[in-house]
Order: C-alpha cells, then sequence, then structure tokens
C-alpha cells in the first residue's frame, strides 16, 4: 500500500505522540505485534488500545500506529499512516572515537545520536583506559546500540546511529573504505593544524548531489598518542583543532558536532 499524506494539522499532532524503535518493515495497513523490548516501553507508558503512537524502524521515515491489542505481555499495533521524514545532517559523519570511561563513553553516544553521527566505532587507543574483550566487549557493544536507539527515540531521529565493535586504529585504517573525496579529520593539539572552520569551508554546499562522508577521528582521555597521530597522518587524515583550550576526550567529537549541526541549520 502507498504512504499516506498526513494533512499538516496531522503531521504536527504526530511529533507529540510518543516515539518507539521498533525493527521491523513497517506500511501503512500492517498489524503487527512488536518487540517484546518495545512492547514493555509501551506498556510502562501505560497506554491503552485505541492510542496513537509513532513508530520507526531505522531505515528512515515514520509511521502512526494504533494500538490494537495490550496484553500481559505483548502489544499488537495497525500502522495507519507513513511519513518519509528525514531529520539527518546534509553530511554523514563518522565517528572514530578513542575508548573512554564508562560513564563519558555513554554520554558521547547519547550526544552524538542527539546531534546526528552516523556511526561510531570505538577505538582502543594506546591510552584507553577502557579495554574490552570476548564476551564483556559483546555486552557493552549491546548496551551502547541500546543508548542509540533510546536517544533516537527521544530526539525525533528516524534513523539510528550505529556502533561497531571497537578496533585498534592500525585496524580501523586497514578496514576502513574510506574514499578519496571523503573528508578525514583527526583532532589535534600540534602545530600547523586546520581551524575547524577553515575544514567546514572545504565541504561542499548543503543542497549538493555529492553526499559528503566526513570521518572524524578523536582520542582518548589523554589523548592519541604520537606514533598513532602519524598514522592518521599517513592515512590522508588532516590535522584540526578545535582552539587553544583542551576539550575532555568525550567533549570534543561534540563540539565539532554540534558546529556541523548548526552549519546544517543554515541552509
Amino acid at each position: 500500500m502507498a504512504s499516506q499524506v498526513l494533512p499538516l494539522a496531522d503531521c504536527k499532532t504526530m511529533s507529540q505522540l510518543p516515539r518507539f524503535y521498533c525493527p521491523s518493515a513497517l506500511q501503512p495497513g500492517d498489524e503487527l505485534e512488536l518487540p517484546s523490548g518495545t512492547a514493555r516501553h509501551v506498556q510502562v507508558r501505560r497506554m491503552q488500545p485505541g492510542d496513537d503512537i509513532t513508530l520507526f524502524n531505522g531505515e528512515g521515515g515514520e509511521c502512526v500506529a494504533v494500538i490494537t491489542h495490550m496484553g500481559r505481555s505483548d502489544v499488537a499495533v495497525r500502522v495507519t499512516h507513513k511519513l518519509d521524514t528525514e531529520r539527518e545532517l546534509s553530511v554523514r559523519v563518522h565517528l572514530w572515537s578513542g575508548l573512554t570511561a564508562n560513564e563519558r563513553m555513554d554520554w558521547l553516544l547519547e550526544k552524538a545520536t542527539e546531534l546526528g553521527a552516523t556511526s561510531l566505532l570505538p577505538i582502543t587507543a594506546e591510552r584507553s583506559v577502557l579495554k574490552l574483550k570476548g564476551e564483556r566487549a559483546d555486552k557493552k557493544l549491546a548496551h551502547w546500540q541500546a543508548i542509540a536507539v533510546a536517544s533516537s527515540e527521544q530526539c525525533g531521529r528516524n534513523r539510528v546511529l550505529q556502533v561497531a565493535a571497537p578496533l585498534t586504529l592500525s585496524q580501523a585504517i586497514a578496514a576502513s573504505k574510506l574514499q578519496a573525496t571523503d573528508a578525514r579529520w583527526v583532532l589535534s593539539l600540534a602545530e600547523g593544524t586546520k581551524s575547524l572552520q577553515e575544514a567546514m569551508q572545504a565541504l561542499p554546499p548543503a543542497g549538493t548531489d555529492q553526499l559528503q562522508e566526513v570521518t572524524l577521528l578523536s582520542g582518548p582521555e589523554g589523548g592519541l598518542s604520537p606514533a598513532e597521530e602519524a598514522e592518521a597522518l599517513a592515512a590522508g587524515f588532516t590535522p584540526v583543532s578545535l582552539g587553544q583550550r583542551v576539550l575532555r576526550a568525550e567533549t570534543a567529537p561534540v563540539a565539532v558536532l554540534s558546529a556541523l549541526s548548526l552549519l546544517n541549520s543554515l541552509h
């Protein structure tokens, strides 16, 4: 069934509905049982049959659905409308962020999702305090992805930031598929760096056919080691500075995302 277009007034009402992530194909007319985690969230909100909710599956667009059944552990809905709404940046930002302490990494993921980052690759750097392997790494990855989902629900994004399994910088560079046209920035305090303003001015204007990809590398507490920074420069990363002040490991990438988000809103 083709997507039904909502009147403007209904679109505004839709933005006020409770939002839930539902990783299923969603089309008007579909009747489905919500996944257990989503159903639990709906039940916590004390919603009832006949109530409208917003669903999104992380692939773009969002749907209005009406609750048709509320069981003790299951919730069924019927999708009534779909909007091809996007709230993404005009650039795709991929964060390569040095692993930081637990709470700081959680905070960074939350804010990166809110500010529009496309993906986050945790870098196990030489100075990283947090080291992850095996089952502990798997649990942490699932925890981080859940934070990204919850943040998308809260901020209104219809796509979910994707969190990758941690890699060393050498592994990340070897596995990456960076194109010659992609912007590659490494946050640096070294002499001869570009300002963030200069780096952003080199991006194509919003609205052009070319979708710009930006990979932003930042270090953990204590920063990247000299060897890691040299490795990034050899891989084509441009050293970028945020000024004379030294920002926390979790603050620096958020500052860059904030600037890109502001630039996006001005076009």
